[in-house]
């Protein structure tokens, strides 16, 4: 806890020896967000919307799997690799919450990171056969 009442830094990284903070929303995350703005199909719906918004935003969507003591508040996840800013792919996942009636995008975590040692292995074996 801070007690002189300054606030904590965002995490900072460098990028060509120049610190910046990490933009709350990377603009990957960002474009998918808005192509699942205003999902209401319910669980059935999901993958194709999902699958959907993949392509618009001109990533893949590799695989869904339900979310039970993954994830809190979360029913189901995907997981989708969209292209960043400099040409790479970027797993991300994309979780309909609990209700069914919301999608939300975010980058794996530390709970989930074991579900990007997965999709890589996933890939590197589609990409063998």
């Amino acid at each position: 806890m801070i007690s002189s009442g300054m606030r904590e830094r965002p995490p900072v990284s460098t990028l060509g020896g120049i610190e910046r903070a990490e933009p709350l929303l990377p603009l990957e995350l960002l474009e998918l967000e808005l192509s699942l703005e205003g999902y209401a199909d319910g669980e059935s719906g999901f993958c194709e919307t999902v699958r959907r918004a993949a392509v618009e935003a001109r990533g893949e969507f590799l695989f869904d799997l339900p979310a039970a003591g993954l994830v809190e508040d979360c029913r189901r996840i995907a997981v989708l690799r969209v292209p960043t800013s400099d040409g790479q792919m970027r797993v991300v996942l994309a979780l309909l919450d609990q209700h069914s009636t919301e999608i939300r995008v975010q980058a794996p975590d530390e709970d989930t990171e074991h579900l990007v040692r997965f999709a890589d292995a996933f890939i590197e074996l589609l990409e063998r056969i």
